[in-house]
C-alpha cells in the first residue's frame, strides 16, 4: 500500500510539498505531516518512507503507522484494519 493512503487515517494534518524537486527518484515526494501531536517531514517513494528529522525510514503503511504513532506491529495492524475498512 502506498504510504500516503494512510495519512487521512493517522494524521491530523498532511500536505505535500509542491516545491520539492526529487534528486534520486522522480517518484519521490516530500510531505509535512502532524500525527499524535508531533510534526514530521517525510520523503515518500511509493511504499517506502524516510523521516528526515529522525533520520530513519522503512517500508509500508504498517511500518509508517508504527513510526508515527509509536506503537508496535500488532496494534498498528489492528488500527489500520479498523480504520481502512
Amino acid at each position: 500500500m502506498d504510504c500516503t493512503k494512510v495519512f487521512p487515517f493517522i494524521c491530523k494534518y498532511f500536505k505535500e510539498d509542491a516545491g520539492f524537486t526529487p534528486i534520486k527518484s522522480s517518484s519521490t515526494s516530500r510531505w509535512n505531516v502532524n500525527s499524535a501531536g508531533r510534526d514530521y517531514e517525510l520523503l515518500i517513494t511509493r511504499c517506502k518512507w524516510y523521516d528526515t528529522m529522525a533520520k530513519t525510514g522503512g517500508g509500508g503503511a504498517v511500518d509508517l503507522t508504527m513510526h508515527l504513532l509509536e506503537v508496535d506491529f500488532v496494534p498498528a495492524v489492528k488500527l489500520l484494519n479498523k480504520l481502512i475498512k
